[in-house]
């Protein structure tokens, strides 16, 4: 007998949001991952807030509520919003029953502010490292590093003189020579006009800084700072330094790093520098690209382009969202602790 397709639409489900996942889905993993990862920093979340007053949305909804928008390359939190209210499977993620009022898209941006100032993409970032070094997935002895161009949420002709001119014309500066020392972008003033090599485009950016482990290469730190090529050295550096101090340590980076202050810098922490050789004045001896360790360490480096490649593909970093160095370094490393979720997800398998 042909079935009856008329919807009168039913008043009451008996049917759990729990019991609508599948167990093998491999959002569970994630959500277990993420979870353990948020009960350890509970501490912070209690002193964001008063202990008087009306009660705020749950800064784990929100938190897991960004993950998602990463997870699924979800461009807007207008659209994110839209999706939690009908998507039961991001409903059950974020810890919303199926009759909650999902809030405002204006609620991320308001909260955002509070969570930049109480550092929770560091503290959830290091949260996320710490279950990947309790089950020996990363290395500490071993690392490899890269900067990437961010492009910043501003257009090119946002980038004026510094000291402003009647006759300055914003929409036609063809022929104009421009540069970092006489203008200024009027949208996003951090941004710098930078271009990675020669031929390239010249682009207001920023400059990613990621150092990853060559275990597994997952990421052990992200870093933000104005686009320039020192700056490249100097942040390879400082992540580097956060690393302690061990016999054996070494880091695989490109030619772009075989300079005399990054290898330098390198040998005052006692890491070995496995940098790949420029063909003319190179700072790289021959008895280290001699070495195992050395070839090893070349091999693994090229992965680290996987994590900037997700992260700009998949986190949404390939033209920023938000203005300032601020953000967008919060966001990074946001992205960063994402992506090592995701990571782990295949990992513990």
């Amino acid at each position: 007998m042909r079935g009856d397709s008329t919807n009168q639409g039913e008043l009451f489900s008996y049917v759990s949001l729990e019991a609508r996942i599948p167990d093998n889905h491999p959002i569970r993993k994630v959500r277990k991952i993420v979870d353990t990862a948020l009960v350890e920093i509970e501490p912070a979340f209690n002193d964001m807030y008063s202990s008087v007053g009306r009660p705020s949305i749950p800064p784990e909804q929100l938190i897991r509520s960004m993950l998602l928008q990463i997870f699924f390359t979800i461009r807007s939190e207008r659209q994110l919003v839209e999706r939690l209210d009908y998507d039961l499977m991001f409903r059950w993620f974020v810890g919303l029953s199926m009759d909650d009022r999902v809030w405002n898209h204006s609620v991320f941006s308001k909260n955002r502010d509070r969570l930049m100032r109480d550092n929770i993409d560091e503290l959830f970032f290091d949260a996320i490292k710490k279950q990947a070094y309790a089950k020996k997935l990363m290395s500490r002895d071993h690392f490899s590093v890269d900067g990437t161009l961010l492009e910043a949420c501003a257009s090119m002709k946002s980038f004026k003189p510094k000291e402003g001119s009647d006759d300055d014309d914003g929409e036609n500066f063809h022929g104009q020579k421009r540069s970092n020392r006489t203008h200024k972008s009027t949208t996003d003033g951090d941004a710098k006009l930078y271009r990675k090599s020669a031929g390239k485009e010249s682009r207001l950016c920023h400059m990613g800084h990621l150092l990853t482990e060559n275990r597994n290469g997952l990421i052990v730190e992200a870093e933000v700072t104005e686009a320039g090529t020192r700056q490249e050295w100097d942040a390879g550096t400082t992540m580097l330094a956060a690393q302690g101090s061990r016999p054996g340590m070494t880091v695989g980076a490109d030619r772009g790093y075989d300079t005399g202050e990054f290898v330098d810098g390198c040998r005052g922490l006692t890491i070995t520098p496995h940098v790949a050789q420029k063909s003319v004045g190179s700072v790289i001896d021959g008895r280290t690209t001699k070495s195992w360790g050395y070839r090893i360490s070349q091999i693994k480096q090229k992965h680290i382009e996987e994590c900037f490649g997700w992260m700009k593909e998949f986190g949404l970093m390939r033209k920023l969202r938000h203005v300032g160095r601020a953000k967008t370094a919060w966001i990074f490393r946001f992205t960063a602790a994402a992506y090592n979720v995701t990571r782990l997800k295949g990992l513990l398998a």
